[in-house]
């Protein structure tokens, strides 16, 4: 794949279908981590999705393509706080391991220089692998990492979240 093959861009409201779509596999592929199901007619829950769309300034969401072919996207928020939060993170199968996840991240963090936070479940090894490599490509060994419970889940275990500055000092 070449670079000319990429897009990572915000993603607009005629971009929303697409992503609703791309976020059904998101869920799906974390209901392994917390047991949540489909609702009865097949969705999963959604707030994240509902925020990154509304038009609020303190979010932002971003779509990644090859060619014309979506293959991921990202919701950042809190653009307006003491630190950004990667709230959703998301790159198809076909394309994992690829670099595109890498890049895409790379892109967005630069867009939005500053404090970062970014968190996963330690369950889920592929995105504790991913999630400290991405901090130590972006700022070498100045990142942080601890764990928080999951808000009104004590059922789950807690959410590993990696701190950073953006370019780093």
């Amino acid at each position: 794949m070449t670079s000319a093959e990429w897009d990572i861009r915000p993603a607009t409201p005629a971009d929303r279908p697409t992503v609703e779509r791309l976020w059904l596999l998101f869920r799906h592929d974390l209901s392994e981590f917390g047991g949540q199901l489909p609702h009865p007619d097949g969705t999963f829950r959604s707030e994240r999705l509902e925020a990154a769309f509304s038009g609020d300034p303190d979010w932002a969401p971003y779509l990644f393509s090859v060619g014309e072919n979506p293959v991921g996207f990202a919701f950042v928020r809190a653009l307006g706080g003491p630190a950004r939060v990667l709230n959703s993170f998301f790159v198809v199968r076909a394309v994992r391991r690829s670099g595109v996840g890498l890049r895409a991240i790379r892109e967005v963090v630069a867009r939005h220089p500053g404090d970062w936070e970014i968190a996963f479940q330690d369950d889920n090894t592929v995105a504790v692998r991913f999630w400290r490599r991405v901090a130590t490509e972006l700022v070498g060994d100045a990142w942080t990492e601890e764990a928080r419970p999951v808000p009104e889940r004590p059922d789950l275990t807690p959410d590993v979240w990696i701190s950073f500055r953006y370019p780093s000092p």
